[in-house]
């Protein structure tokens, strides 16, 4: 649940198009960046992980949460919830070049495949929406669960889930027509929902149920559903190794990290973190993890051999989601 929205809105197409403050954003051949969504200074955060920096601050728009990166790494999609809209970064400029409509409130958001189509979910009015990225217009915009926050797209780009933290459910979409294919029971508060490598499994953390369920792709069938630590603490979001053997769960009350052995299913350790950690990041060769320490306004960076902190970066204020550039 997010906090109520001031009664003055900006409206998509009103937005002016801003641009990066303070230092000038590094291009691709600059090495790999680490986006942080600053939603009180209305900002985007860029690290590089090579110093563990801040090196550029984007401003972007009000109150933006979840990010997505095209196929190519080239452009960054930021979902402005204040704003009805998504922010377009490109990413070799610094610069935000346009805004697209996307819906009342939009919360997270995910990409298609191709790169082609945005997928949001829209919290206050219960939707996901899909809008195409070239033309910026919405293609459709379908009821799911009340409260919708997690979104994810199969690796085929056939299916959307969308998850609903009222409803205690995930909506399953068609990507293409946005059509209600299924309805699926989860724990209770579904934050997040993660495909594993290859996409044959989805996971969905239950905050207020303390536990993850395991979705089957193929039959969206529910497989399993377990608890992280007794299911006394409160998982959010959820990373994967790209070899499938670790995934690591955020606890935002907890200030913590789950390390979770995605074949038993168990939790092997828990890596103290800042407060409130949220988002959520791993490296492409999975020796550092990031997150977003929400009330601490740090990007704690984590050694996964030593599952210890190894460094605290200062952020702007309420840092929300990260996204690993390589």
């Amino acid at each position: 649940m997010t906090p109520a929205r001031p009664p003055q809105r900006a409206r998509a197409l009103a937005l002016p198009l801003l641009l990066a403050t303070a230092l000038p954003l590094p291009t691709r051949s600059g090495g790999p960046s680490l986006y942080v969504s600053i939603e009180i200074d209305n900002s985007v955060a860029v690290i590089s992980p090579r110093t563990n920096t801040v090196v550029a601050t984007i401003a972007v728009g009000k109150r933006p949460r979840g990010m997505a990166a095209s196929p190519d790494g080239r452009t960054v999609y930021v979902a402005l919830g204040q704003d009805d809209a998504l922010g377009v970064i490109d990413v070799a400029s610094g610069k935000l070049t346009r805004t697209i409509p996307a819906g009342r409130d939009p919360e997270l958001v995910a990409l298609s495949p191709d790169g082609k189509t945005a997928y949001v979910s829209n919290e206050e009015i219960a939707h996901a929406s899909a809008i195409d990225v070239a033309s910026g217009t919405i293609v459709f915009s379908t009821p799911v669960g009340v409260e919708p926050e997690g979104i994810g797209v199969t690796p085929d780009g056939a299916k959307l889930y969308v998850t609903a933290e009222t409803s205690n459910s995930v909506s399953v979409l068609d990507a293409k027509t946005g059509r209600l294919l299924r309805t699926v029971s989860v724990g209770e508060n579904p934050r997040t929902i993660a495909l594993t490598p290859g996409g044959r499994r989805a996971w969905v953390s239950a905050e207020a149920g303390g536990n993850v369920t395991i979705i089957d792709v193929a039959t969206d069938s529910v497989l399993e559903q377990f608890p992280i630590r007794g299911g006394k603490t409160k998982p959010v979001r959820i990373a994967f190794s790209a070899d499938g053997r670790w995934a690591y769960i955020t606890e935002g009350a907890a200030g913590s990290v789950s390390v979770v052995d995605m074949t038993t299913h168990r939790v092997v350790d828990s890596i103290a973190v800042g407060r409130r950690p949220w988002g959520i990041a791993l490296a492409p060769d999975g020796r550092r993890l990031y997150t977003a320490d929400g009330r601490s306004n740090t990007v704690s960076v984590i050694d996964t051999a030593t599952r210890k902190v190894v460094r605290a970066i200062a952020v702007g204020e309420r840092p929300n989601d990260l996204l690993y550039l390589p």
